[in-house]
């Protein structure tokens, strides 16, 4: 179950990098507002992390237009919070155009494309609202994967677009040309 912290100050950039690498098992973000978010991460998320990255990576690799990235990556959106979904791709054009320290902190861009799978203790309508948040900093695509409905959510700046219940796959056709998100390991428990 995620929890936010109200600070008497933001946690800075480097605070955050601090505070996450001395408390590992838990990803933190930081919202807008400067409130610190706090998720622990199980056994079964991080299986579907991996599953999901896995399933990112390869494609990111194969494709060449841009590079992937797992729930540890944080990135400073514009609004000037720190998020780590537990997914991303960045073009590879915007991602060289970014200085070598840009890229060992917090990477100051939105990602391209991101994907966040919902956890049991997780609120559907927080992660909604983060996917809106996303697409407000300029994110292409969003893609919610909410494993007990076993449903998928699609978040593009033209709208949002619901899977049916229960899809085998998901097509991310044009932002993610080719790339076909294979469910059936995800749906696993």
């Amino acid at each position: 179950m995620a929890f936010q912290l109200t600070l008497t100050r933001p946690v800075t950039d480097d605070e955050l990098l601090e505070i996450s690498e001395r408390n590992p098992g838990f990803q933190f973000e930081r919202d807008a507002h400067g409130v610190l978010i706090v998720t622990p991460t199980g056994s079964e998320a991080g299986r579907r992390e991996l599953e999901l990255g896995s399933q990112l990576h390869t494609w990111a690799k194969r494709e060449g237009t841009g590079i992937a990235f797992g729930p540890s990556a944080g990135f400073r959106l514009p609004d000037g919070s720190i998020r780590s979904p537990d997914a991303s791709w960045v073009r590879r054009d915007r991602w060289e155009a970014l200085t070598r320290g840009e890229h060992s902190g917090f990477a100051p861009l939105c990602p391209d494309a991101v994907f966040e799978i919902a956890s049991e203790s997780d609120s559907a309508l927080e992660l909604r609202r983060k996917m809106a948040a996303y697409l407000d900093n300029g994110v292409h695509l969003g893609v919610l994967i909410l494993p007990q409905s076993r449903t998928v959510e699609l978040y593009r700046p033209g709208g949002i677009m619901s899977q049916p219940t229960f899809p085998h796959e998901v097509a991310l056709d044009p932002e993610l040309p080719g790339f076909v998100l294979q469910l059936d390991e995800l749906w696993a428990s």
